[in-house]
């Protein structure tokens, strides 16, 4: 009997586990919404659709293998979406590949959209570590509460994912999130170095950067969960 007993709760157990698991594989799923217009950004092939920044100073730019390649220049080297009119504002996602070939700065410069203001996710900067959102409340990547230090590799690629929603951004590298930040009541800004970037490009500084499989999705916002009630009532 004893045993019995034993086999019953195990399986009881079994159900409540696997029950778990696969509500939280659902949670994934609405973390992570289907696209409702995908625009691949870059063909591999050529520079269709991208112009050069012109910073000043700029190093050459390049298709190489499929990869589009900012070379090294004095300060900045980037590449600006010529069809601004064509982007969302906000609700999209823009997935990449980046690696820093060669130098010590930041290899991913990417200035996108939010509503009427444009901001810069920075990867790699101030020498080499520092990540973050350029700007809020008229604070730099190194100095506002985004930032975080991380070291990268040069000849590496990283996988990096850039969620914009109205009042929210949201960055991962390979998966892991980095960046998770509510905008309510905040001042959105860039640095007047990039502003050649508007409304959409990357950039490198002193640094020969790599780029390849970039990818704009727009998507459904994610349902925020209902507050929870207040028993004091």
């Amino acid at each position: 009997m004893f045993a019995i007993r034993n086999r019953v709760l195990i399986a009881v157990l079994s159900i409540v586990v696997l029950s778990g698991f696969v509500a939280s594989r659902a949670e994934d799923k609405k973390a992570d919404p289907k696209p409702k217009r995908e625009i691949k950004l870059f063909n591999g092939k050529d520079l269709d659709g991208w112009k050069n920044s012109m910073f000043g100073g700029d190093g050459e730019i390049t298709v190489e293998d499929g990869h589009l390649i900012l070379d090294r220049g004095t300060e900045l080297t980037g590449v600006t979406w010529k069809d601004g009119k064509t982007l969302p504002k906000f609700n999209y996602e823009i997935s990449l590949e980046a690696q820093r070939v060669d130098g010590s700065d930041f290899f991913c410069g990417l200035t996108f959209p939010i509503k009427e203001d444009p901001c810069s996710l920075i990867l790699g900067g101030w020498g080499g570590t520092v990540c973050g959102i350029s700007s809020l409340d008229f604070k730099d990547a190194s100095e506002n509460e985004t930032t975080l230090f991380r070291e990268f590799k040069n000849g590496q690629w990283y996988k990096i994912r850039l969620r914009v929603l109205e009042k929210r951004l949201t960055a991962w590298i390979d998966g892991k999130e980095i960046i998770d930040v509510d905008l309510t009541g905040k001042k959105i800004g860039i640095r007047s170095e990039v502003d050649p970037s508007k409304p959409l490009g990357f950039c490198s500084y002193s640094t020969k950067a790599a780029l390849r499989n970039i990818v704009l999705k727009e998507i459904e916002p994610p349902k925020e969960k209902p507050a929870a009630a207040d028993s004091s009532k």
